[in-house]
């Protein structure tokens, strides 16, 4: 099976919030080909979870699991670290209030 690569991922990702009426921002974009993606769901209370993409060894299968999470500037802290080791890496943030992110969905992992 081909990989996506980031720039079509996020654009989906994107639409897909969109469509079920969730704000979402690209506050860092990285390599469009190859760059790694985070997501960080805002609720809008202060605070905040950054999520990554990640291998399950035994499966093989990808996964999203959280990098981050509790008051949103130690989140927006571990977010900067990252971006600091990774300058390819794209930042999409979800402000949803109700802490829907959809990446539990079909196709998003």
């Amino acid at each position: 099976m081909s990989r996506l690569t980031a720039d079509i991922w996020v654009s989906a990702y994107l639409r897909r919030l969109q469509l079920a009426d969730i704000p979402v921002f690209v506050t860092a974009k990285g390599d469009p080909t190859a760059g790694a993606v985070l997501v960080k769901l805002n609720t809008l209370d202060g605070k905040a979870r950054a999520y990554q993409r990640s291998f399950d060894l035994m499966t093989g299968e990808r996964a999203w699991i959280v990098l981050a999470d509790g008051d949103e500037a130690d989140v927006d802290a571990a977010l900067e670290r990252q971006k600091s080791f990774d300058p390819d890496l794209w930042v999409i943030e979800v402000e949803d209030r109700h802490g829907r992110h959809l990446l539990d969905e079909p196709g998003l992992a």
